[in-house]
């Protein structure tokens, strides 16, 4: 009869751990490969690119080597973070610097002319109610000889606008010639605009068919030859020197000629480099683009709103226009205006834009000649012809431009530059050291939170001990010894010798 034995082994924590080793020794080398990092400062130091720490984390006694190393260190990067901090100022200070270019083009874009007579209102065109309503703007006296009776008083209210577009001087009677660039035009080719001086005429003022010169110098531009009317004129324009640009009787007979030099396109630089407003910004009501002069008028036509419940005929907007009544209303809020215009008008400069200078000269005609021809031609005296003919003259100097441009002075790409060079220098450092640098914090903590989080679970696994049940026949015991007693040594064989000669002799008995 065979007998079983029941053998209890125990296994202590170290064998478990030893077992657990073992079985880790089975794992592929790939996932060797993938193990965390070192978890000692030591072995990161080595393994970090980053310069001069490999000799300062050393395993055993701080010394005067490791000491000097520190401090070598530490003066680099010191005076890296330094370096780095005056970038970052530097940059924080968004400086911008100017760059000036000329350049040479076949063809230039002309730019829109605006041409206004001074005189606002021409005489013959006023009528009776005309004169009495715009008494104070111009100071007629009233064209019958009898003056204005009571009955007068019931004229209608006055139609500011229809006022001046029916006593404006009229472009088809001012406009004698016309010629751009060897082509004739006409008063077609302008278009009406409303101006504090009243009704006027622009030329190439669409921008969607401006027109193009393809060369400067004298005829190559716009050549119009006006009659001022000067018979139409107000007594009151002669009165007063409320506009510097009126023409004095004897310069009127004079050919002007408006010399374009080089135009200017200038390109500002928004904030935080500069103070223009920038094309992407909420535009006015009525108008394409954005610009100064359409900046103030806005401005104006809001105070004059505020103050006078009306806006003047040129002003933008649906408001009623002010009847001649309110004038004096009007020019006081447009002076007080101008006194607080910097405070209450703040008007930015464009980030784009186009300057164009001026040179005038003037010539006197026309000669005793082609002042026969023209009166002649126009069924005028000789003296009207001297009196309100006027040879306008406009061009290109050169088809020459320049390009004033601001620039950054300063971009990311050369912070980041800078601080690079900087890095490389003192320390030795990429951005890759310090991802180095935070993955070995990353799996420091990541460690020490394990260690936190399952105190309970090693705890138990190091009071734990494994026990295996074993029931072994005798023959596969024989067996076992006998392959134990090839393996053992001299004291193990005669140990097992006298284990297995007893288990014969038990089995005899049995």
């Amino acid at each position: 009869m065979p007998i079983e034995f029941v053998c209890k082994i125990k296994f202590a924590e170290e064998d478990e751990k030893q077992k657990t080793k073992q079985d880790g020794d089975k794992e592929s080398l790939i996932e060797e490969s993938c193990s965390p990092p070192a978890k000692d400062l030591a072995g990161f130091a080595n393994s970090c690119s980053l310069h001069g720490i490999n000799h300062i984390f050393v395993s055993g006694r701080l010394g005067i080597r490791q000491t000097l190393w520190a401090l070598a260190f530490l003066t680099s990067l010191a005076l890296f973070l330094y370096q780095a901090a005056k970038c970052a100022i530097s940059y924080l200070e968004h400086p911008h610097v100017t760059a000036l270019n000329e350049e040479a083009t076949p063809e230039m874009v002309f730019p829109a002319v605006t041409i206004c007579n001074i005189n606002r209102f021409r005489f013959s065109a006023l009528t009776d109610a005309d004169i009495y309503h715009l008494a104070n703007l111009t100071g007629l006296p009233p064209k019958n000889r009898d003056g204005h009776k009571p009955t007068d008083l019931m004229y209608p209210a006055p139609d500011m606008q229809d006022i001046f577009n029916r006593t404006g001087h009229q472009l088809d009677e001012m406009l004698m010639s016309c010629n751009f660039s060897g082509q004739n035009c006409s008063a077609e080719d302008f278009s009406v605009v409303y101006t504090r001086y009243g009704k006027c005429y622009t030329f190439n003022g669409n921008k969607t068919t401006s027109r193009k010169t393809k060369q400067g110098g004298m005829g190559n531009g716009l050549e119009i030859m006006l009659d001022i009317q000067q018979d139409e004129y107000l007594p009151i324009w002669r009165e007063t020197s409320e506009s510097p640009n009126i023409c004095p009787m004897e310069t009127c007979t004079e050919q002007t000629n408006i010399t374009l030099p080089e135009p200017e396109n200038l390109t500002y630089l928004p904030q935080p480099w500069g103070n223009c407003r920038s094309t992407g910004k909420e535009k006015f009501p009525g108008y394409d683009t954005y610009s100064i002069s359409a900046c103030r008028l806005l401005c104006e036509t809001n105070e004059v709103l505020r103050v006078c419940s009306c806006r003047m005929v040129h002003m933008p907007g649906t408001a009623d226009i002010c009847p001649p009544s309110k004038i004096n209303c009007v020019d006081k809020a447009l002076a007080q205006l101008q006194k607080n215009s910097g405070d209450t008008c703040p008007c930015e400069t464009p980030c784009n834009l186009t300057r164009y200078g001026k040179e005038l000269s003037m010539v006197k005609i026309p000669s005793k000649g082609s002042a026969r021809y023209l009166s002649r031609k126009y069924d005028k005296s000789e003296d009207y012809i001297r009196d309100n003919f006027l040879v306008l003259d406009i061009f290109f100097e050169a088809l020459n431009y320049e390009t004033i441009e601001q620039k950054k002075a300063y971009d990311v790409a050369g912070l980041l530059g800078d601080i690079g060079g900087q890095m490389g220098l003192f320390i030795g450092a990429s951005i890759l050291t310090f991802l180095e640098i935070l993955d070995y914090i990353y799996e420091v903590i990541k460690h020490r939170l394990q260690r936190l989080l399952r105190p309970q679970k090693d705890d138990k696994k190091n009071k734990q001990q494994t026990s295996t049940v074993a029931t072994v026949g005798l023959e596969e015991m024989k067996a076992k010894v006998q392959s134990c007693l090839v393996i053992g040594g001299h004291f193990l064989d005669i140990f097992l010798e006298v284990f297995c000669f007893l288990l014969d002799s038990s089995s005899d008995t049995y």
